[in-house]
């Protein structure tokens, strides 16, 4: 078969959303940035153009080397070793959240967005080994150490954090055969260490209620004494878990079809927090209306079509679960973001696949990608 060549349709659609998100980081955050950071409206702009800089470098390696060269041990398990190690170290040096690297005159580095392809080059290496024996003891055991590993370690500062990776190893498992009664173990585990780790903080707690019951009158009907209530007021200093969505949803409705302009925003003065990171969605919605949010839908869609096409048409179980892990793991993080910010499912800080600020989401999304694009360029 002739090599194949650049899917210019996912390389251009990556730029195009690139672009767009340094246009939208601009906009949302430039109002913010004058009162934090004097009369410097591009502070966090400029440092989005680095990283997009920085992660385009990263796309266009991890595009140009074959994919197969990374179907080995080495790329399996260094990578996944690495972030274990940051985010073990990252929990000492960052005293206050436990996220944080923190790099003079640049920024912050976030250990926990690089689990997601560490985990996918894992998951790739690993599956593609085991296809035959998916369902054995001892290749579930293996699996779910290296995930669970992971997964504690981002808890521990970011519940959410470890979702992405774990719901794509999952569905990865899920694909490559795994059989339903071992599926709902599996589902039935990460349900009550969800519901633990929930109930264990109450601001986690607060966020859930705030969706579901936020006035608590369903839940004091059972809870007479208001020990919930004040559990979840006694852990956090925000008294209102529901006020980002509900701006968020005010943002949305204004811009309706056509929006209200770039640049003309009301929600990202002050009223609608994180506007330029994880409620960004919200800005586009309200500038650029329904014709804005769509074609952010469509080319996460564009994403969806390649990566499963290039799922179906991979030769190599390696090239097949990579393009599968890559796909799952940004789609399930759109899907989750703006499910959030619609006000779907309860809050949780997830930053929009290229169109939140943050140059460890746009790095750790743009070098998954690239190898997306490796699969695409090599196989054959």
């Amino acid at each position: 078969m002739a090599k194949l060549k650049t899917d210019w349709i996912l390389f251009l659609t990556v730029l195009a959303m690139t672009g767009f998100g340094i246009v939208m980081v601009y906009s949302a955050s430039s109002a913010v940035a004058k009162p934090y950071y004097g009369f410097e409206p591009y502070h966090f702009v400029l440092r989005q153009i680095f990283f997009a800089g920085a992660s385009f470098v990263v796309l266009m390696y991890f595009k140009r080397i074959d994919y197969r060269a990374l179907n080995t041990s080495a790329w399996a398990f260094a990578p996944l070793g690495v972030v274990l190690t940051l985010l073990i170290a990252v929990y000492f040096v960052d005293h206050k959240s436990h996220r944080w690297f923190a790099i003079p005159g640049v920024g912050q580095f976030q250990p926990s967005e690089f689990a997601k392809p560490a985990l996918i080059l894992f998951l790739a290496y690993f599956v593609s080994r085991r296809t035959q024996s998916i369902n054995h003891h001892k290749t579930l055991k293996q699996a779910a150490l290296a995930v669970a590993m992971l997964a504690m370690l981002v808890v521990v500062s970011d519940l959410g954090g470890a979702m992405v990776p774990v719901l794509t190893a999952v569905i990865v498992f899920w694909v490559a055969g795994l059989e339903w009664k071992n599926m709902r173990r599996v589902l039935a585990v990460g349900a009550l260490l969800v519901a633990i780790f929930v109930i264990e903080r109450g601001y986690r707690l607060g966020r859930v209620i705030s969706w579901v019951d936020p006035n608590y009158s369903k839940i004091e009907l059972i809870d007479t004494h208001h020990w919930v209530r004040a559990y979840v007021q006694s852990s956090t200093s925000i008294r209102d878990p529901g006020y980002q969505p509900r701006q968020a949803k005010y943002a949305v409705g204004t811009g309706g079809i056509f929006g209200v302009g770039l640049m003309g925003s009301k929600q990202k003065l002050m009223f609608l927090p994180e506007a330029h990171n994880d409620f960004i969605y919200a800005i586009v919605g309200e500038e650029l209306g329904l014709w804005g949010s769509s074609a952010v839908l469509f080319g996460f869609v564009v994403i969806l079509w390649r990566g499963a096409r290039l799922f179906l048409l991979a030769r190599e179980d390696f090239g097949k679960y990579l393009a599968l892990g890559v796909t799952v793991s940004i789609l399930l993080q759109a899907l989750i973001n703006i499910s959030v910010v619609l006000d779907m499912v309860p809050t949780k800080g997830f930053p929009l696949p290229m169109i939140s600020f943050g140059g460890s989401s746009l790095l750790s999304t743009l070098a998954s990608l690239g190898m997306l694009l490796s699969v695409s360029e090599h196989e054959g």
